[in-house]
């Protein structure tokens, strides 16, 4: 999908172990716990195809990569405190390793040195700026969820502004930052963004699609986790409005004690509605509005690969 920065992100990978190293053991060994474990670094992926619309310089780019999947890092692990989760993508959190109290730290020592990270390089200081923002947006949306959390909202447009915050913004801010490293035409950038934000949008409703219709050896966490903890997603919220169940089932996602037969019933009831074609609509929307936005003047390599992200995020399994 990504071939032509494959090489990037093959170089991202030793960078980022070598960011994590510090005289303290115990830092160098959960950070290195942390990069090994993985993901799709989707996020430095559309920053260097968007700095690969403009001037390219691997050595400038990367420790900007490097700053971004970091803080990607810190709020999975702040994530995994906040949710008691014992493992992501298959392997133990951070905190079923090292307890509550070193993860927080950890994430926070993340934070701390991807803006090292971009001080000791000297970019723009929109850069900073942006992912001060960021870190900023981050946090508000994750406010905005645990205050809502077993409240069974039916509000849409709150959901979309906690997801904006909480995964489009990061998306958007990455496509935007990989202009301005890049020297990129302002025009473009503003589309870049706007696909940055459209396929954010279409990759967390996605990721809520998932909680509820894929297995834990999938997904790495059991189906139905976010109504285990409380957090309404949109399949949910479309349930909540149109099934004719919505009452039984508001009863359920309200109760912090539900039992796993509790839990099987809302899925079904989800199920039964038309909330996960709702949901997946809206995907498809989303994933629309980012294709067309592409201008035709990028690189065809690059536009190819922005496309190809758009239709992986539309078929994910995972």
């Amino acid at each position: 999908m990504f071939d032509v920065i494959k090489q990037d992100l093959a170089v991202l990978e030793d960078e980022m172990l070598a960011a994590v190293e510090s005289p303290v053991a115990l830092i160098t060994e959960i950070g290195t716990h942390l990069v090994k474990s993985g993901g799709k670094r989707i996020r430095p992926a559309l920053y260097f195809l968007a700095v690969r619309c403009g001037s390219f310089r691997q050595e400038r780019a990367m420790p900007l990569a490097v700053a971004i999947e970091m803080i990607h890092m810190a709020s999975l692990v702040h994530d995994d405190v906040i949710d008691s989760a014992d493992t992501r993508r298959g392997t133990p959190t951070a905190n079923a390793k090292w307890g509550n109290q070193l993860s927080i730290l950890s994430g926070d020592y993340l934070f701390a040195k991807a803006f090292s990270l971009v001080a000791g390089n000297h970019y723009d200081e929109r850069v900073t700026t942006r992912l001060a923002d960021l870190v900023c947006g981050l946090s508000s949306g994750e406010i905005i969820q645990n205050k809502e959390i077993y409240k069974a909202s039916r509000d849409v447009e709150e959901y979309y502004e906690r997801i904006a915050k909480k995964t489009a913004d990061f998306l958007e801010i990455c496509c935007e930052l990989g202009g301005i490293v890049g020297e990129v035409d302002a025009p473009v950038i503003d589309a870049l963004r706007v696909y940055g934000a459209s396929i954010g949008m279409a990759f967390q409703i996605t990721d809520d699609l998932l909680d509820l219709t894929a297995d834990a050896a999938t997904i790495g966490k059991p189906a139905g986790n976010d109504i285990l903890q409380g957090i309404v997603t949109l399949p949910v919220i479309r349930a909540l409005n149109t099934s004719p169940d919505s009452a039984e089932l508001e009863r359920i996602v309200t109760n912090r004690s539900m039992t796993a037969a509790e839990l099987a019933r809302a899925l079904d009831i989800v199920k039964a509605s038309d909330g996960l074609e709702f949901a997946q609509a809206k995907v498809d929307e989303y994933l629309a509005k980012a294709r067309a936005v592409l201008p035709a003047s990028l690189p065809a390599d690059v536009r190819e690969a922005y496309i190809m992200a758009a239709d992986f995020i539309g078929g994910r399994k995972f």
